[in-house]
């Protein structure tokens, strides 16, 4: 039989600096049956924490258990066994894997908050729940400690010891379980903050996909393919110094893919010019372009540099370039080909080396064709095509686009960002958005002005389609009242229209406050009616 003198820890002190130094709830649990179970004196050292219910069908001690939201679980275990030096003791699986809170002596410890110690169990063998385990493996005391931190119990420390535990040793493990209550307390804290900072970054990484996804390059919102597919011509002709040209209608965001095909080249440390080609009076065009020398003309105080020397080493972005006059393409065609220039009223040659992106709303192969503009210059511009899809052809990306534009406006504006509705997305698609973009976000920043109690009301200005669909089709341009005389069929489609736009602006409600019937002035039956009537299949 052991001594008593043999204690339950050989240096405590250096378990208790340890345990602070770890940061992980397994680690720490670990660390403190481990050293404990590492003493001669100690055959088995267990630690159970409180935790929600669980495994309450297969739990032994079920019939016993008052209230099965929370019991203790066992999470730690070690020791070793004279009768059999290969059991394996650090197993979490067996019959007292879960104790009742309150239910025998180790609950009872977790019930009260109080130690339950026992020097020496001689003379009372039936002490222990496996008599014949304990004379068998030779214990002779018992610790248990709860394990609380703040007032709160967060577990339980039990130490089975082969020898009678002595006053100092019962101190020790009265500070190693106040030590433990506080490092699994604060690892606890940690992994929760770790646990915090995974989803933040998992939440990250989802927005930033998020951002990919519906911001195909840059400020270009949109997830349609009809978007995906520009983004793609981006990224092949970004890295290269080929001329691009961008078409597509007035408002479709040719600025924008200008911007990113520059940012995205070897050019992005240098500067990005624009030229509104439909803006320069037609007698500065050669000044404007290439610069000129003070006294030039009248008027040229001083010497001025181009746009084209203001580009050199980076990119000129020409807008609106069909609107250069057609005597004048020559002398740009020049500097394209040759990459020279000479100020107005200078007789020096520059070198520049300029990438140019150029951007039209017109039809340039067709205008060259027509001899409206220098076939040359237009091969020499249209080397990489790219045409950007109007807002009808990518109306997918509206709800996308007006969140966007309504986050930014209402910033601007010094407003709450008011919510876009369902009605309100259906509507704004239903449109055919002749100005494209531009359209969209000035038509938002009306309704962001006009709004009331965050209620958007859009001001679309609909035109009646030739090949009107049947009234009962929501989703199509609406009929307004002009001064022709309409058919009865034309009317038929207006009040249809009418009643669409009504239901989709309340969500579907027709009866009671803010309902349909409300906003046409009707009474609801009559609505109902009508919708009946006119064969409306609408949907909220």
């Amino acid at each position: 039989m052991l001594e008593q003198h043999i204690p339950l820890i050989a240096d405590p002190k250096k378990l208790l600096l340890e345990m602070a130094q770890r940061h992980q709830v397994s680690d720490v649990l670990k660390l403190i049956v481990d050293r404990l179970a590492a003493s001669q004196a100690v055959a088995l050292t267990r630690i159970w924490l409180i935790k929600p219910g669980a495994g309450c069908a297969t739990c032994l001690m079920q019939s016993e258990c008052p209230d099965r939201t929370n019991c203790l679980h066992l999470v730690a275990s070690a020791g070793t066994s004279v009768v059999d030096p290969n059991q394996d003791l650090t197993r979490l699986d067996g019959s007292f894997r879960r104790f009742p809170i309150g239910v025998r002596k180790v609950g009872r410890i977790a019930a009260t908050g109080e130690a339950l110690e026992v020097r020496n169990i001689s003379g009372a063998p039936d002490w222990l729940a496996l008599p014949g385990w304990a004379k068998a493996e030779g214990i002779r005391g018992f610790g248990g400690q709860p394990l609380v931190f703040r007032g709160e119990v967060l577990g339980v420390l039990g130490v089975f010891s082969r020898t009678t535990i002595g006053d100092t040793c019962l101190d020790w493990l009265r500070m190693i379980a106040d030590h433990a209550a506080a490092s699994l307390a604060n690892a606890l804290a940690w992994e929760e903050i770790e646990t915090l900072q995974n989803r933040l970054t998992l939440e990250n990484d989802y927005l930033q996909e998020e951002v990919k996804q519906h911001a195909v390059f840059g400020e270009m919102i949109g997830q349609s393919s009809a978007l995906q597919k520009v983004g793609e011509q981006i990224e092949l002709v970004a890295s290269t110094d080929s001329t691009v040209l961008i078409t597509g209608e007035s408002g479709t965001g040719k600025e924008l893919v200008a911007r990113e095909i520059h940012s995205r080249s070897a050019r992005s440390d240098r500067p990005l010019i624009k030229v509104n080609c439909a803006a320069i009076p037609r007698e500065l065009y050669d000044s404007e372009f290439f610069g000129h020398t003070q006294g030039s003309f009248t008027g040229a105080v001083r010497d001025r540099v181009g746009r084209f020397e203001l580009a050199d080493g980076g990119t000129l972005f020409l807008d609106e370039i069909g609107e250069i006059p057609l005597d004048l393409q020559s002398k740009l065609l020049r500097v394209l080909q040759e990459g020279e220039l000479e100020r107005v009223g200078d007789e020096q040659t520059r070198k520049v080396d300029v990438r140019i992106i150029a951007a039209t709303n017109r039809d340039l192969k067709t205008e060259s064709e027509d001899k409206r503009f220098r076939s040359d210059l237009y091969y020499r511009l249209s080397v990489f095509p790219i045409e950007l899809p109007s807002l009808a052809e990518r109306k997918e990306d509206i709800p996308l686009l007006a969140n966007h534009f309504l986050s930014q406006l209402a910033r601007r504006l010094g407003r709450p960002s008011p919510r876009l509705t369902l009605a309100n997305v259906q509507e704004l698609q239903r449109y055919n958005w002749p100005g494209n973009i531009r359209e969209l976000e000035h038509v938002l920043e009306r309704a962001l002005i006009t709004a009331k109690a965050g209620k958007l009301r859009l001001n679309l200005n609909y035109q009646k389609a030739e090949n009107e669909p049947h009234p009962n089709t929501v989703g199509t341009s609406s009929a307004t009242p002009t001064d022709d005389i309409l058919t009865l069929s034309e009317l038929r489609l207006l009040e249809a229209n009418n009643i669409c736009r009504a239901l989709e602006r309340t969500g579907g409600k027709i009866y009671g406050t803010d309902g349909a019937a409300e906003l046409l002035d009707m009474k609801p039956t009559t609505l109902a009616s009508r919708i009946k009537k006119l064969e409306i299949d609408y949907e909220s």
